[in-house]
């Protein structure tokens, strides 16, 4: 394990990201999925002597590495062990009312996707889990061999937007039947069964995609965590998104567009009534996606999309 977080990358958009979040060197940010550091790392070197970052996670294994890779930043981090659907917690707790900008990278971090013993990927054998928390009561195991066959082609359809996601449902109710489910390498022959001839990527790809997100709850969170990281902005402060794929874009895209509108009456009033402003505006109009040069060398960055928001 060790090994494997030594050799940590570039986080994705990680110029980007700098670029069009930190707007004041003596701010306070805060870095909502902390991950292996490297973003973290990144807004610490932006900021000058007063500045301040507050890093959040879930996994006690990646507080525990960055806590070695940036403790050499001293009083200017601060780092919580939460979910960062309580980012405004957190962010009392860190003794502020406001602060100048909040990151989020809602992809599974490289040293938990890396790591046999999570689960998350399909290209290792082990035990089914794909838990960002350990401590939650729900992993990839329950899911796989208590939801019902109709839950189990929801999950896999809504959020792997699985074509096929009946059929792997109703194998994967057939073979428990004869056994629990109790790997990857498992679920992953189940899910090869339910696909006619050669699939152009993984056949597992969007069924465990699916399954990560219902274990923990990503999209409810994220939805939450705008929410409550946007009013946690000072005015001019600015909220950066990377995503990964369309389910998590199309959230972002929607909510920072809502925040942008300002009326919101029924188009056949002749005037607004509802006095609303546009509480945000758009930093980046569209989607900043990875240049050339950072796909030669990081594959994963390929779906990755920032999107910024500034508070009015």
């Amino acid at each position: 394990m060790e090994e494997i977080i030594s050799e940590y990358h570039i986080p994705v958009l990680y110029y980007e990201t700098l670029e069009n979040l930190v707007v004041d060197k003596n701010g306070v940010y805060v870095d909502c999925t902390l991950g292996g550091g490297g973003h973290s790392e990144g807004i610490l070197k932006s900021l000058d002597e007063k500045g301040t970052l507050i890093s959040i996670d879930q996994d006690q294994q990646a507080i525990d590495f960055a806590k070695k890779r940036l403790e050499k930043y001293g009083n200017k981090w601060k780092v919580f062990k939460n979910n960062f659907e309580n980012v405004d917690t957190v962010i009392y707790m860190a003794g502020y009312d406001k602060v100048d900008g909040i990151l989020m990278d809602i992809g599974v971090s490289s040293t938990q996707l890396d790591d046999p013993e999570r689960g998350f990927s399909y290209r290792y054998d082990t035990k089914l889990d794909m838990r960002m928390n350990r401590s939650n009561p729900i992993s990839a195991y329950e899911v796989v061999n208590e939801y019902s066959e109709e839950d189990l082609a929801r999950v896999i359809y809504t959020y792997g937007e699985e074509r096929h996601s009946r059929k792997i449902a109703r194998i994967i109710c057939e073979r428990r039947v004869e056994k629990p489910i109790e790997t990857t390498g498992e679920l992953v022959d189940i899910i090869k069964r339910a696909y006619p001839g050669r699939a152009e990527k993984h056949p597992a790809k969007k069924t465990f995609q699916a399954i990560r997100i219902e274990v923990n709850r990503e999209l409810e969170v994220l939805e939450t965590a705008i929410t409550k990281a946007f009013n946690s902005l000072k005015k001019g402060g600015r909220l950066g998104i990377i995503t990964f794929h369309s389910l998590e874009d199309r959230l972002v895209k929607n909510m920072f567009r809502d925040l942008c509108t300002g009326c919101k009456c029924p188009p056949e009033l002749p005037i607004c009534v509802c006095n609303e402003k546009p509480k945000g505006k758009l930093v980046t109009r569209k989607p900043i996606g990875p240049n050339a040069e950072e796909l030669k060398f990081n594959n994963r960055a390929h779906s990755s999309k920032l999107r910024v928001i500034e508070k009015l």
